[in-house]
């Protein structure tokens, strides 16, 4: 497993627009943001035992190396972006034994 060393903090500005901002560790997090927990219970084994802070969403997996924190403004505008994206359609290439058919 890789070892998630990249704290990345997503937020709107003032113009509506996304803000994302890196840092090497946690302290930074735990001085802006009260921490209220550790997860305990994410399916990626690497977030267990990460700070859960008050005001944020998170921690999420993004990648191999970064944990991912989101306002909640941030998380529900992804969250509806993400359920209203419409799948790519696949296009099916035809067998040869289709196309045979299909020829005579």
């Amino acid at each position: 497993m890789a070892k998630k060393d990249t704290f990345r903090v997503v937020t709107r500005g003032s113009d509506g627009s996304i803000l994302i901002r890196d840092y090497p560790n946690c302290d930074p997090l735990s001085k802006m943001h009260m921490q209220i927990g550790t997860d305990d219970c994410s399916t990626d084994l690497d977030l267990r035992g990460m700070p859960v802070f008050r005001g944020l969403i998170g921690p999420m997996p993004e990648g191999k190396t970064i944990v991912r924190y989101e306002t909640p403004e941030v998380f529900e505008a992804m969250t509806k972006e993400w359920t209203h994206a419409k799948p790519r359609r696949r296009t099916r290439r035809p067998s040869v034994k289709n196309a045979e058919a299909a020829a005579t």
